[in-house]
């Protein structure tokens, strides 16, 4: 809610697409651990077909793929563009149906609490298709210059269209309601009294993931007015629309010729980093080419710190032991190449592997499918990568709908996996060997328990990762390194270094 309410940028939603190419990856990473809509997660237009015939067509994709996110656990940033694709849909509409689709996804639960205040019927009891209606309605109200006769219109138009015409009255008068207050006062009225709710509230995020951006943050005072500052600058950070981090293929291309040749900028910790602010990715000449691709700045610093920690009598023998859809593998391998190594890449995932493959196809990385947690790998190796399977919350900027499909539950199951992973990762390194261990999570029970329950162990010893992240500053209190988006630009990413004793 940081920004103002009713304000749209319309050039930054025009950037909304390309700007989300990355988080198809972090997508396929963090789904592991995640086994709903598989199939639906790929992005393809749902079998149901066109929900809505409004003659709106950008209201219609967002309708659409609003359903499809609640119905069938798709991911909105994969659906969204085929969706777009296979409708021809461009331009303004482009535009416009990715700032509704986001935007309503993005603020949810902001949404639900309006709604619920004005429904006679508990949310769980409205038609999803209605109920999809109406977050557009209430978001286009509360969130956006629409008009609110236009807000109202359309959204009782889709609830009718897509069969719930009986509804129709029931829609009505609910948006008809929430047009009577103005966004700040139904703000005033809903936010919670807890100053940590009410900041999670403010920057539409649940409760439990402020809570736990508070705890990484080394904060403890919530009655502190600069610890609250700092909590609500790392909410909204992790609500705006990231830019795009291209990585530049070493041994093939600098940063520099990579920023010169696309017009972009060099990135400002990894010396392969490049920041593109507009356009589309894919259709770059040397992105084609394999020369670069896009991933984020904080996973190269992790590969890169894989291949940087000194290491006596380094043999060349490197694992990447979680390694799709092979970001990371693919700037481990080129690294490799420079180096004289290899790298052997586990995916538990007949897809993933088959990712990896491609991302990896001409450098010195053998895929193999199997369970990193027992790969069937002979141990011995100089270097291991575990990039583990994890919640996501260091990513929710690529994925609007994730805060609030995502659970606290889930976490202690992750961090069985997290703790086998990288138990895995010690005994497949050889005495003297490094592991580094890493998260798209801020989470401190996904990120230090891990690392101090290893370290508990008494097999390995931890150095300090700073001294690896490229000048990076402000990484918390401990020898690891946790990055955040609103100190540093990238994902809330953490990694630590291990060596096996």
């Amino acid at each position: 809610m940081s920004g103002g309410f009713r304000s749209r940028s319309a050039g930054r939603r025009s950037q909304e697409s390309a700007r989300n190419q990355e988080s198809e990856r972090k997508g396929q990473k963090n789904s592991r651990g995640d086994r709903r809509g598989q199939a639906s997660r790929r992005g393809g237009a749902s079998k149901r077909g066109p929900a809505t015939r409004t003659g709106d067509a950008a209201r219609e994709a967002a309708f659409d793929v609003l359903l499809r996110v609640s119905e069938e656990g798709a991911y909105a940033n994969l659906a969204l563009p085929a969706l777009l694709r296979e409708r021809k849909i461009s331009g303004r509409d482009a535009a416009f149906a990715t700032e509704l689709t986001y935007g309503a996804l993005r603020t949810q639960g902001v949404l639900d609490a309006v709604i619920a205040e004005n429904s006679s019927r508990e949310l769980d009891r409205i038609d999803p298709r209605v109920l999809a209606a109406l977050r557009l309605g209430t978001y286009q109200l509360l969130y956006t210059r629409v008009s609110s006769h236009a807000a109202v219109d359309t959204s009782v138009r889709l609830v009718e269209a897509a069969g719930q015409g009986k509804a129709k009255g029931f829609a009505n008068g609910i948006l008809r309601t929430v047009d009577r207050s103005t966004p700040q006062q139904w703000f005033d009225r809903l936010t919670p009294s807890g100053a940590l709710e009410a900041a999670a509230f403010r920057h539409a995020h649940p409760a439990w993931i402020a809570r736990s951006f508070f705890a990484a943050l080394g904060l403890d005072s919530e009655s502190s007015p600069d610890q609250l500052a700092e909590l609500e600058r790392a909410l909204e950070s992790d609500s705006a629309r990231p830019t795009v981090h291209l990585v530049a293929r070493p041994g093939e291309l600098s940063a520099e010729e990579l920023a010169l040749s696309i017009g972009g900028e060099e990135g400002t910790y990894s010396p392969y980093a490049v920041y593109l602010d507009e356009g589309d990715p894919g259709q770059l000449e040397p992105v084609r080419e394999r020369l670069a691709a896009v991933q984020d700045e904080g996973s190269q610093l992790i590969a890169r710190a894989v291949a940087e920690v000194p290491v006596e009598g380094d043999q060349g023998k490197w694992l990447d032991l979680c390694a799709g859809p092979g970001g990371k593998a693919a700037l481990m391998g080129a690294l490799a190449r420079i180096d004289g190594a290899s790298v052997d890449a586990v995916e538990s995932s007949a897809h993933r592997a088959e990712l990896v493959r491609k991302a990896t196809d001409g450098l010195p990385v053998r895929v193999h499918t199997a369970d990193g947690r027992d790969p069937g790998l002979a141990p011995g190796y100089d270097r291991v990568l575990v990039d583990a399977p994890c919640s996501g919350l260091g990513a929710l900027r690529r994925r609007p709908e994730a805060r609030w499909t995502k659970s606290e539950r889930d976490i202690a199951e992750l961090t069985t996996l997290q703790s086998e992973l990288l138990a895995s990762a010690i005994r497949l390194a050889r005495p003297g060997g490094v592991i580094v261990y890493s998260t798209c999570s801020p989470d401190l029970r996904e990120t230090r328990g891990v690392v101090d329950a290893a370290l508990g162990d008494g097999g390995v010893e931890e150095l300090d990762a700073a001294g690896f992240a490229c000048g990076m500053e402000h990484t918390g209190e401990f020898p690891s390194v946790q990055m955040w988006p609103h100190r540093h630009g990238t994902d809330a990413m953490f990694f630590a270094v291990l060596r096996k004793k």
